[in-house]
């Protein structure tokens, strides 16, 4: 019996365009002492060879016409139909490969005695053009480090670490510009300046896009008149992130009575790959802010940006875009309505039992982006180790 683990050493979280490090190690458990039937020479265990590689599964519902004629991927698909004596990784899944690194060979003919252990490190750098993972309603996007092993006239086992990569866009066209430095000339008399890797370039691209500039102000109004000033005071966030906002109700003409904002994203499939013409989006709600805002002058609107979910992004297949989606709850027409007032008595103030009103519907795109893969490995406490025993 040999126990096969692998660790992920930075957790199941990655940039694309980021190194991917796996610790794979390979071990012949000690036997019980308290069995009797032992003999006193050393069990040797055997494995013929293991191989490591990571793919993405694409998988796609009723809705999508997948363009399987231009899948660059569809003669590796063909070579490993027989999963008896190739390594497949993608065996016993469904869907296309979308991309997949060459496979490693990490060892041949490996012998372990009772007790002994092998380690491999597998390093493999994720290509910047990777699609993020994502679980829509019509895509979905599963990457997997599927590590393969066979004993002499055995079958192949396969042990699947699963991944999840996000996608900063315009960081591929930042990483080209790159090696600019290098076209200098040297001087040896200036130290070394640390040369930035893949993902400090990454990070910085995330900063740049996510950073706080001036707010932005917008009037809600309706064939009454006006009904708020909204102010957001920036248009794109990082996964964790709180969208802050404040709603000022002072000038408006149109009693305001409750509002509702939901964080929602918008799934839609490329026009070459819909099945009918006029196929609508696809809209999912997450998180989502209420407040009942009657007499209000003021008030603020915090929501929170789940790390569970995907950023922005846009592939051949499907794009994914966010919006805040507003209703505004308001007295039908110019009615005022009363106002609370303190009362000397101690009575408390009833609002009124029946109201005229109105729903007015309104949907602002914002922009949602990655964030560093530590923290969401963190906050979703994913799991990083796995193991399998052939």
């Amino acid at each position: 019996m040999i126990e096969v683990t692998a660790k992920l050493i930075k957790g199941p979280v990655y940039l694309a365009g980021e190194a991917v490090e796996c610790y794979i190690t390979f071990s012949n458990p000690q036997v019980s002492t308290h069995k009797r039937a032992q003999s006193n020479s050393d069990v040797f265990e055997n494995l013929a060879w293991a191989s490591v590689q990571i793919h993405c599964q694409c998988s796609t519902s009723s809705r999508v016409a997948y363009p399987s004629a231009n899948s660059a991927y569809a003669a590796e698909e063909i070579s490993t139909a027989n999963t008896d004596t190739s390594f497949a990784p993608c065996r016993g899944e469904r869907g296309h490969v979308v991309l997949s690194t060459k496979p490693k060979i990490l060892f041949c003919d490996l012998r372990l005695s009772t007790g002994e252990t092998k380690s491999y490190m597998y390093t493999e750098v994720l290509p910047s053009e990777a699609p993020p993972s994502y679980r829509g309603q019509a895509v979905k996007y599963s990457y997997k480090i599927t590590i393969g092993t066979q004993r002499v006239n055995s079958l192949i086992k396969l042990l699947r670490v699963p991944l999840r990569v996000l996608v900063v866009s315009g960081f591929a066209d930042a990483s080209l510009c790159g090696d600019s430095e290098d076209l200098a000339p040297s001087n040896p008399f200036l130290e070394m300046q640390h040369k930035e890797t893949p993902f400090d370039l990454a990070v910085q691209t995330l900063q740049n896009m996510t950073a706080k500039r001036s707010p932005n102000f917008y009037n809600v109004t309706n064939s009454g008149g006006k009904v708020a000033r909204f102010c957001l005071f920036k248009q794109a966030y990082k996964l964790g992130e709180d969208i802050v906002g404040t709603f000022d109700f002072s000038d408006a003409t149109v009693s305001c009575v409750q509002v509702l904002v939901i964080l929602q994203s918008e799934e839609e499939i490329a026009p070459g790959c819909k099945r009918w013409a006029k196929q609508a989006p696809a809209v999912v709600s997450y998180n989502r802010f209420h407040e009942v805002c009657y007499s209000l002058k003021h008030t603020q609107l915090i929501l929170p940006i789940p790390l569970h979910i995907t950023p922005a992004f846009s592939t051949d297949l499907v794009m994914l875009k966010w919006r805040l989606h507003f209703e505004f709850v308001t007295s039908g027409g110019n009615e005022a309505l009363p106002v609370p007032e303190a009362d000397a008595n101690g009575n408390v103030w009833q609002g009124p039992a029946a109201l005229n009103i109105e729903t007015m519907v309104w949907n602002l795109p914002i922009k949602i982006c990655p964030t560093v893969p530590l923290q969401v490995s963190h906050g979703l406490q994913a799991q990083s180790k796995y193991r399998v025993t052939i």
